[in-house]
């Protein structure tokens, strides 16, 4: 053989080893990334917004009609989501877990479907003037949110959800009269609680 057309032969079977396995490589990695945790669900920030929640249960019970009782509770609401946002960008970026990854990516999909059910439950029994349903469906969704987001999560994230959806159960029948305390111990409580787990054991 032509020993200029074995160097080439040789440096094209070379050329085509190295692209296989710079395929393999990013393959191996994609599915290492796809079967990760998406650790960037930050604790501080979720002690944060179980102090908004505690607070709101406080101020809401103290509320002489149902319009301002939905006000405050709908108030805390955006504060909280504000401050678990930020929290979560911010603890994305110092741990370098990047919120586009597929870990990422799955929990949103799995956390924001009930709580856009929740948005559109709230106005149709707040119009209906069914407040009273409100902290049961709340609490549920809520839990259903963050125990199917927490699949792809730590361990504490699911659990934490299962805890609220209980207390959603208990809420859906329970007396009026405990309507801000079960969401005092949902939104506030609990958050608290699974908030310091997370920052302790999990980088903040």
């Amino acid at each position: 053989m032509n020993p200029a057309r074995a160097a080439r032969s040789d440096q094209s079977e070379t050329a085509s080893l190295h692209g296989r396995a710079l395929d393999q490589l990013a393959y191996i990695r994609s599915a290492m990334e796809g079967a990760s945790s998406f650790t960037a669900v930050p604790g501080w920030g979720g002690v944060v917004m179980g102090a908004v929640g505690l607070a709101a249960a406080v101020v809401a019970s103290r509320q002489g009609t149902a319009g301002r009782w939905l006000a405050v509770w709908l108030a805390a609401a955006g504060l909280a989501a504000l401050v678990g946002v930020v929290a979560l960008v911010r603890k994305s970026r110092r741990t370098g877990h990047p919120l586009t990854s597929a870990p990422a990516r799955k929990f949103a999909l799995a956390f924001t479907p009930p709580l856009l059910v929740g948005a559109l439950l709230t106005v149709a029994l707040a119009g209906a003037g069914l407040h009273r349903l409100l902290p049961g469906v709340w609490l549920l969704l809520y839990g259903t949110a963050v125990a199917a987001g927490g699949a792809f999560s730590v361990r504490a994230v699911p659990a934490m959800g299962g805890a609220i959806f209980a207390l959603g159960v208990v809420a859906l029948f329970a007396p009026d009269a405990w309507a801000d305390v079960l969401l005092g111990g949902g939104f506030g409580a609990l958050q608290v609680a699974f908030g310091a787990v997370v920052a302790r054991r999990h980088g903040g």
